[in-house]
């Protein structure tokens, strides 16, 4: 790709073509969270794996098991969704500060071939969010010697 300008007529071609006339910008897709997107933002996730499960934890303080979603996509795709509503406002109230975030969050994780996801389980816990996901024991390959002759 080349920083060149397209004065030739604004040329489209393969992003990895070295002589290509199309000008690289490296913030023409960046976007910038707006206040909607805060609680997606901030939706914490830890992934750890043991030798018996995926465990993934999330921080979703002050939500109810109904307000979270805990999906499987295409048998592949963990998804972890969910909402926090707005508190609603009294008009007498005077606020000296908001800072906690409120809407919609969703977390995507691209599960590894050894998840077993018809068994997965999922708990929340003193605002933690717990989804284990077994994992399939790895058969190790029956290996025979072969006899070399000559």
């Amino acid at each position: 790709m080349s920083l060149i300008p397209s004065f030739f007529g604004g040329r489209r071609s393969n992003v990895f073509d070295p002589f290509s006339l199309d000008v690289w910008d490296p913030f023409k897709d960046l976007s910038f969270p707006s206040a909607e997107d805060s609680a997606f933002l901030k939706t914490r996730v830890d992934w750890k794996e043991t030798p018996e499960a995926h465990v993934f934890k999330a921080d979703i303080p002050g939500l109810k098991k109904e307000q979270v979603k805990v999906e499987i996509e295409d048998d592949k795709v963990l998804q972890i969704s969910g909402e926090r509503s707005v508190e609603k406002e009294d008009k007498n109230d005077k606020w000296h500060r908001v800072e906690r975030s409120s809407g919609k969050f969703l977390r995507k994780f691209r599960l590894p071939e050894n998840a077993k996801v018809d068994q997965v389980k999922a708990s929340i816990e003193n605002g933690v969010l717990t989804v284990t996901v077994p994992k399939e024991e790895v058969k190790k390959p029956d290996v025979k010697a072969v006899q070399i002759s000559g």
